[in-house]
C-alpha cells in the first residue's frame, strides 16, 4: 500500500524539527501526497454532488424532478422522480421505460390504499389536485393490489439482469425495490414503509417545487456538494482490486479443487497473488486513471505531479479542488462566486482560461470531514425525542409544527420541538459527547430537521458568542500566545466549534467581536481566513481590484524563491532557486502561518513610480545594473540527467569505461574523471561527453562467458544543452533500480542574473518584463543617497486600480525606518492585523519623510532635481519563471516533418518559425510578393516536379533515360520541370487517391 507522507502510518509522523532535520526531511513540508516510483504524486481533492440526499432540479425538457443518487457499499443507483404531461412518474435505469406510474410503484410496496398516498404526501388541497391524475392513471391500468403492481412492474424489468434473490421465491421486482431503488434506505423483514414515506417526501418537495420556484435546490450550493479525498479514493480502488484478487483466486481454487487427481495437500497461500493490489494501486497513482469496474467508474488525470516550483505552489497544488464538470463547456453557473463558498473556498485562487471558477482552492480554516459512525448518533436522537417513523402514521407524518429528522439523508421519524432537540445536539457536540464535526440544521422551508455526520462535507470553525458575548476571554488568549493551551482545548472546552455551511444558516456570525449584538450566535476567528494559502500572501487584497488578486495567486506560484530546507539534497528534474531570497517588509499572518517567511520567493526592491527613458512603456521595468551585480534577481537553475547500464539476456550489460589519458583527454571528453563520469564542478558545454559508456553489440540468444572489448561498441552521452550561460555539474549520483541496474544521476548547475525580457512581478498582479538595464550613474538618487534598484512606469496604477501596492511601499518604508515588520493583512484594519494608513503616515513624518512616501529625486544623467515629486519605497517583487534563456528560438536550416518536408515546430525540435495567415495578410498588404514567395516556398518546401503540358498531370523523372515522363500520355514529349512546394505535390496527389483529378495549366512566364 502507497503510505501517504505525514499520515499516521509515515514514519514522519509526529517527528519534531531536530527528527526531521536529522532524516533530512523539511519541517515546513505539508505532507499529503505520495512516493510512487520515485516521484512525488498528489491525488487532488474531487468535488461531487452529495450522495443520498434529495436534489430538486429541471431536466432538459425543464420539468422539474427529485432524484437522489443513492450510494451504499453494495449498490450504486440513481433514483428520479418527475412531473412529466402532469402526471408523476419515476425514472430508474433497470426498467425499460423511464416513465413508471408512481402510484403503481407505491401499491407494489404494499401501500395499497389511495388515501394513504395522499396524506403521505399532504392534506393540502394543491398536493391533492397534483396528485389526481396519477392516481386516475393507475386506475386506468386496472391495478388496485400489490401483486397486480407487481406483475405489472415485471413486465417492465430489464431482461439481462440478475439478482441475489431466486425468482421463483419472489419477483425480480420486488427484489429491484428492495436492492435497487432508493438503495440508501433499508428494507428489514419486507418492511417497505419507510422507503413509502422517502418517495412521499420527495413527492411533496417536488410539488413544493412547481407551485413556489423558490423550493428548487442549487446543484452549485456548497452545502450540497461533497469533496472526495485521497483516503476515500484508495479505499475504494483497494476494495474493487481486492475483489478481483478473490475472485482470481477463487477461479484457481475451482480449476484445481474440481480435478480428481490432486495427489497434494492444498495450499492456499501459493495461489494468493497480492501484486494484483500492489500494481494496481500504482499503476492509478502514476498515471491518474481511476478505473474501478464494479462501479462503471472511469475518471482521468486524478493524481498529478506535485509542484515543487516553489514552496507556495507546493501548498496551493495540496489544497486543489478538482471539479467533475466538463470545463469545455460554456456554463457560467458552476463558475460562478457562491455566497456560500464564503469562509470555506477562497474567492481569489482559481486559473484562468476554461476552468476559471470550477478549479477552486480551500481557505485557510477549512476542514473537510470524514465518515463518523452512524449507530450511537441514531439512538441519542430517539433518546432525544424523536419519534420512530415506523410508529407513525401517514396523516401523523405532516401535522403542524412537527419536523421530520433526517439523518444522513435517511429519515428517522420527527420532533414536534425542533429548536429544542437541535440545541440539545449542539450542547452535546459544544461539550464533547459527540463528534465535534457532526452538523444540526433546522430548515424552517422544508419542516426538517438536517443531521449529517457523513464524509466530505466542508466546515470552518468559529469562536460560539452568548447573546453576543465571546466565549473567549484575553486570558485564554494569553494562555494561547504563552503554550498552555492550544485550539484542540478551546474546541474541548465548548469555545469553538465547527459549522458546515448548512448550519450557518441557522447562525447569525459577527466579522469582528465589535459588530456583534444580543442575536449573535458566532464570531468570525479572523476576517483574513476566508482567503486560501495563496491569496493570503498578497498585502492588503481588500485595496484591489478583484481580478488582480486572481492573477497574482497564478502568479505567485511560478515566482522563484525556496522550495524547501532540504533543497540541496534533492534532485529534482527542474528547479529553480532564488540565490539570495528575502522575507517581505510588509508582510500579513498567513504568511507567519503558512512558514512563506522562512522560504520567501521574492526580494525587496526600492521602486521609483516614475517615467524613465521609454523603455518602460506597458508595464516594463526598468533596473539598476549596480543591483544586478550585487545579486538583485539572480537564480540558479538545476536540471537532472539520467543514465541506466541496461541488462540484456545474454548475460550481458552495458558498461562505463575509463577514458584514454592519451588519446581521450582532449576535445569533448576533457570533463571525464577517471570512473568515466563528468566530474562534479566541471564546466559542461554543449557537444561534451558525460557518461563514456558502451554497449555490447550481440544483446541477444544464449548467455556468453567472456566478452572481448572488441565486442562493445561506444554509446557515448553527449550533453545537448544551449549556449548562453556557463553550465556546471553539481553532484553525481549513483544507485540501483529493482532490476539492480546501475543507475547514474547528473544534476547540472546554471547560474543566471536578470537580463532583457525577464519577467518580475510584485504581489498586486502586476507583471512586467526587464526593458532595459541602466548604470547606477544614469539613475535618479534621493537627496539622502538612495538609488532605486527599479523604475516602473505610473501609467500601471490608473487603471489596475492596485491601492494595495501604493500602501504596500508606503508600509514597506515606515517598516525600514522603524525597524518593525508592518501588517496588512485582509480586512485587518479593525482587528490590528493591517496598520492603518494613518498611522504608517505618522510614522513616516516622525523619521523625517513625508506622509505621502514622495522624495525629492535628482537626475542621475545631469545631476538637476526632477520637477515632480517621486512616489518612492521598497516593493516585494517575485522573479518568475519565465526567462529569455529558456524561450528565445531561431534558426536558418534546420530538421524538416519526413511526410510534408516543411519544417519542424517548437523550440525543443529546434523548428522553423511559422509565417501564418495573418503575417501572409500583411505581407500581401504590403506588396512584399517576393517576400512571400521566399517565406512560403523557398525556405520551406520547395520540390522539383515534372508536369505535362497537355494532360496537366505529374509526371516522375526518368534517370536512365534522363528524360521526365508523363505516367498518363506515356511519353515525354512535352513535360516541363518546375518548382512547387512538396506539401502542394502531396496535396494534389491526396486528392487522385480519392478520384479528385487536379490538373495544372502551364503558360509561359
Amino acid at each position: 500500500m502507497p503510505i501517504m507522507l505525514r499520515s499516521r502510518c509515515c514514519v514522519l509522523y509526529g517527528k519534531d524539527e531536530a527528527e526531521l532535520a536529522r532524516l533530512g526531511e523539511c519541517p515546513l513540508d505539508p505532507g499529503g501526497y505520495f512516493v510512487i516510483k520515485g516521484t512525488e504524486k498528489v491525488v487532488l481533492i474531487q468535488e461531487q454532488l452529495s450522495k443520498n440526499r434529495i436534489i430538486i432540479d429541471t431536466d432538459k425538457k425543464g420539468n422539474i424532478n427529485a432524484s437522489v443518487t443513492s450510494s451504499t457499499e453494495a449498490t450504486k443507483s440513481k433514483t428520479v422522480i418527475k412531473m412529466e404531461n402532469e402526471k408523476i412518474y419515476l425514472q430508474l435505469n433497470i426498467f425499460t421505460t423511464p416513465k413508471i406510474p408512481i402510484v403503481v410503484v407505491l401499491k407494489a410496496m404494499g401501500m395499497e390504499s389511495i388515501q394513504e398516498v395522499v396524506q403521505m404526501v399532504g392534506r393540502d388541497p394543491r398536493y391533492g389536485a397534483l396528485l389526481l391524475p396519477s392516481i386516475e392513471e393507475c386506475a386506468k391500468e386496472k391495478i388496485y393490489t400489490q401483486e397486480q403492481a407487481l406483475e405489472y412492474l415485471e413486465t417492465k424489468v430489464k431482461k439481462f439482469q440478475f439478482f441475489s434473490a431466486p425468482p421463483e421465491k419472489e419477483g425480480r421486482a420486488l427484489g429491484i425495490l428492495r436492492d435497487v431503488f432508493l438503495a440508501n434506505v433499508p428494507v428489514h423483514k419486507n418492511n417497505f414503509l419507510p422507503k413509502c414515506i422517502y418517495v412521499g417526501v420527495m413527492m411533496r418537495r417536488m410539488m413544493d417545487a412547481i407551485l413556489n420556484k423558490d423550493a428548487m435546490d442549487d446543484k452549485d450550493y456548497v452545502g450540497n456538494k461533497r469533496l472526495e479525498l485521497s483516503g476515500q479514493l484508495i479505499s475504494l480502488l483497494f476494495e474493487d482490486l481486492f475483489k478481483t484478487m478473490v475472485s482470481e483466486v477463487k477461479k484457481t481454487v475451482d480449476k484445481l479443487l474440481g480435478k480428481h487427481s490432486r495427489s497434494s495437500r492444498f495450499d492456499f497461500s501459493q495461489h494468493l497473488n497480492s501484486n494484483i493490489i500492489s500494481f494496481g494501486l500504482e499503476r492509478t497513482l502514476s498515471t491518474g486513471n481511476w478505473d474501478v469496474k464494479r462501479f462503471r467508474m472511469h475518471r482521468k488525470g486524478m493524481s498529478q505531479v506535485l509542484a515543487r516550483l516553489s514552496f507556495i505552489s507546493t501548498m496551493g497544488h495540496v489544497t486543489r479542488v478538482s471539479p467533475q464538470f466538463e470545463k469545455s463547456r460554456k456554463v457560467s453557473g458552476p463558475r460562478a462566486l457562491q455566497p456560500s463558498q464564503w469562509g470555506m473556498l477562497c474567492p481569489c485562487d482559481t486559473p484562468e482560461g476554461e476552468a476559471c471558477g470550477l478549479v477552486k482552492n480551500l481557505a485557510l480554516m477549512t476542514h473537510v470531514t470524514t465518515d463518523q459512525e452512524e449507530g450511537p448518533l441514531i439512538s441519542l436522537c430517539y433518546c432525544l425525542g424523536v419519534e420512530d417513523l415506523e410508529l407513525l402514521s401517514a396523516e401523523e407524518l405532516h401535522t403542524p409544527n412537527s419536523f421530520l429528522v433526517i439523518f444522513n439523508g435517511r429519515i428517522l421519524g420527527k420532533h414536534r420541538r425542533p429548536q429544542y432537540f437541535a440545541t440539545g445536539m449542539r450542547m452535546l457536540r459544544r461539550a464533547g459527547k459527540i463528534g465535534e464535526f457532526v452538523s444540526v440544521f433546522v430548515n424552517e422551508k422544508q419542516h426538517c430537521v438536517y443531521i449529517a455526520s457523513d464524509g466530505g462535507r466542508v466546515c470552518r470553525p468559529l469562536v460560539i458568542a452568548d447573546k453576543g458575548v465571546s466565549r473567549i476571554k484575553e486570558y485564554h488568549m494569553k494562555e494561547l500566545s504563552d503554550g498552555v493551551r492550544t485550539f484542540d482545548d478551546f474546541l474541548r472546552e465548548g469555545l469553538i466549534e465547527y459549522l458546515d455551511v448548512n448550519e450557518e444558516n441557522n447562525a447569525l456570525i459577527a466579522l469582528y467581536e465589535g459588530e456583534a449584538t444580543p442575536e449573535t450566535t458566532h464570531i468570525e476567528i479572523e476576517p483574513f481566513t476566508i482567503l486560501g494559502v495563496v491569496a493570503g500572501l498578497i498585502p492588503y487584497p481588500h485595496h484591489n481590484q478583484s481580478p488582480r488578486n486572481t492573477y497574482q495567486c497564478a502568479m505567485g506560484k511560478q515566482a522563484m524563491g525556496n522550495i524547501a530546507y532540504n533543497q540541496l539534497k534533492r534532485m529534482d528534474t527542474l528547479l529553480y532557486l532564488l540565490v539570495y531570497p528575502q522575507r517581505p517588509l510588509l508582510t500579513t499572518r498567513t504568511i507567519e502561518l503558512v512558514g512563506y517567511d522562512k522560504l520567501g520567493a521574492g526580494q525587496n526592491a526600492t521602486v521609483a513610480v516614475m517615467s524613465y527613458s521609454g523603455y518602460d512603456i506597458e508595464d516594463a521595468i526598468v533596473m539598476n545594473k549596480s543591483s544586478l551585480d550585487r545579486g538583485f534577481g539572480r537564480c540558479i537553475v538545476f536540471k537532472k540527467y539520467s543514465s541506466v547500464n541496461q541488462k540484456y539476456e545474454n548475460n550481458t550489460a552495458d558498461r562505463i569505461v575509463r577514458p584514454n589519458r592519451n588519446e581521450d583527454y582532449s576535445g569533448n571528453m576533457q570533463i571525464l574523471d577517471d570512473d568515466g563520469l563528468a566530474a562534479p564542478g566541471e564546466i559542461i558545454r554543449p557537444n561534451d561527453v558525460y557518461v563514456n559508456k558502451q554497449t555490447p553489440m550481440i544483446t541477444k540468444g544464449t548467455p556468453l562467458p567472456g566478452i572481448p572489448d572488441s565486442a562493445y561498441r561506444p554509446c557515448k552521452q553527449i550533453f545537448k544543452g544551449s549556449e548562453g550561460e556557463p553550465t556546471v555539474i553539481d553532484r553525481v549520483a549513483l544507485s540501483t533500480d529493482k532490476n539492480d541496474c546501475l543507475c547514474i544521476k547528473f544534476l547540472i548547475r546554471q547560474t543566471r542574473r536578470p537580463e532583457l525580457g525577464d519577467k518580475f512581478s510584485s504581489r498586486h498582479g502586476q507583471k512586467g518584463v526587464c526593458g532595459t538595464i541602466v548604470q547606477q550613474e544614469d539613475f535618479p538618487f534621493s537627496e539622502r543617497g538612495i538609488c532605486p534598484d527599479l523604475i516602473m512606469n505610473p501609467h500601471g496604477f490608473p487603471s489596475r486600480m492596485t491601492v494595495g501596492k501604493m500602501i504596500e511601499l508606503l508600509g514597506g518604508k515606515a517598516g525600514v525606518s522603524c525597524g518593525r515588520f508592518h501588517y496588512g493583512s485582509a480586512f485587518g484594519e479593525p482587528s490590528g492585523h493591517a496598520d492603518k494608513v494613518d498611522a504608517i503616515s505618522e510614522t513616516l513624518i516622525k523619521r523625517g519623510f513625508s506622509y505621502n512616501g514622495k522624495d525629492i529625486l535628482y537626475s542621475g544623467i545631469t545631476g538637476c532635481p526632477l520637477q515632480a515629486y517621486i512616489f518612492m519605497g521598497p516593493i516585494y517583487y517575485q522573479k518568475l519563471k519565465h526567462m529569455v534563456l529558456d524561450k528565445m528560438h531561431a534558426r536558418g536550416s534546420g530538421p524538416r516533418v519526413m511526410l510534408t518536408r516543411q519544417p519542424t515546430e517548437g523550440r525543443a525540435r529546434n523548428g522553423g518559425l511559422r509565417v501564418g495567415e495573418m503575417e501572409r495578410d500583411c505581407l500581401i498588404a504590403y506588396g512584399a510578393s517576393m517576400l512571400i514567395f521566399e517565406r512560403l516556398m523557398v525556405s520551406s518546401d520547395p520540390f522539383e516536379v515534372q508536369v505535362c503540358r497537355v494532360c496537366g498531370l505529374l509526371g516522375y523523372y526518368n534517370h536512365k533515360l534522363k528524360a521526365g515522363i508523363c505516367s498518363s500520355c506515356k511519353n515525354g514529349d512535352n513535360i516541363s520541370t518546375m518548382k512547387l512546394p512538396y506539401a502542394c505535390k502531396l496535396l494534389i496527389q491526396e486528392l487522385q487517391s480519392m478520384n479528385i483529378v487536379p490538373r495544372l495549366k502551364l503558360a509561359e512566364a
